[in-house]
């Protein structure tokens, strides 16, 4: 898995990258070979009143189609919106694999490649 991590904002940066590492680790790892590039950004944006909130977008690449899934939380709390930008990127990646299964009993890579790639083009 190769992860590209952009803190546009916060003094915590080496602690918050490895925290996004350990947690992407933990919920892409298992998808292995069908998981590309992985880019996440996280920001602070103008929240209710003068507070500030943290904003985690994350784009995870489907592999071998290239697809590109993406998810964003916000929360006060950068490590919760972190958190919930995570666990939704995962079950984003776990739907999009089963529907590609699902079609017709595809199983191959092959086959989940081809299907993904007619999804995104028509």
């Amino acid at each position: 898995m190769k992860v590209e991590v952009r803190i546009e904002s916060g003094d915590l940066k080496g602690a918050l990258r490895t925290y996004i590492q350990r947690r992407l680790h933990f919920t892409l790892g298992r998808f292995g070979g069908k998981l590309g590039r992985v880019r996440v950004r996280v920001e602070d944006i103008a929240g209710a009143g003068d507070l500030l909130d943290a904003s985690c977008h994350i784009h995870a690449e489907l592999l071998p189609a290239r697809r590109v899934l993406r998810q964003e939380a916000v929360d006060r709390n950068l490590y919760v919106a972190v958190d919930l930008a995570t666990e939704r990127i995962g079950r984003s990646f776990e739907r999009a694999l089963e529907s590609a299964r699902d079609v017709g009993g595809v199983g191959t890579e092959g086959d989940i490649a081809g299907y993904l790639r007619k999804k995104v083009v028509g």
